[in-house]
């Protein structure tokens, strides 16, 4: 997963002692198109009529680091959509549950996009989701 400017810098001042970082609980959303990784800049799916929410990835979702990088150790569900969602291109990290809102620290295209109509259901499994820092 590609870092946000908003991430790189928090966790560079945190690591040199310029401001504390203290990381919050991660939701996952969906994207239909990201304009600027860097900016965090991205089109979430709609949430109007479609039963979309973003999905909460508590800690214990993940398993311990290792090597530099952190694995999904349960799937992560969004809700079966009542309307179709288009095409999700990406998965993104952030740190608020609000439809728009909060801070975006990671980007990651989906190795490939995929299309969810009225009655799919939206599923990371357990082990697809790598947080690594290279």
């Amino acid at each position: 997963m590609s870092g946000t400017n908003y991430i790189e810098n928090a966790l560079l001042d945190h690591l040199v002692g310029n401001a504390t970082y203290t990381g919050g609980v991660i939701h996952c959303a969906l994207a239909t198109a990201v304009a600027d990784p860097e900016a965090g800049t991205f089109t979430e799916v709609s949430n109007s009529g479609t039963a979309y929410a973003r999905q909460q990835v508590p800690a214990s979702s993940f398993a311990s680091a290792s090597s530099g990088s952190v694995t999904t150790s349960a799937n992560i569900e969004f809700p079966v959509a009542t309307a179709g969602y288009g095409t999700v291109t990406h998965i993104v990290l952030t740190d608020s549950a609000s439809y728009g809102g909060g801070n975006v620290i990671l980007i990651q295209a989906l190795t490939a996009s995929k299309t969810v109509d009225t009655d799919d259901q939206f599923v990371v499994n357990s082990g697809n989701l790598t947080i690594s820092l290279d």
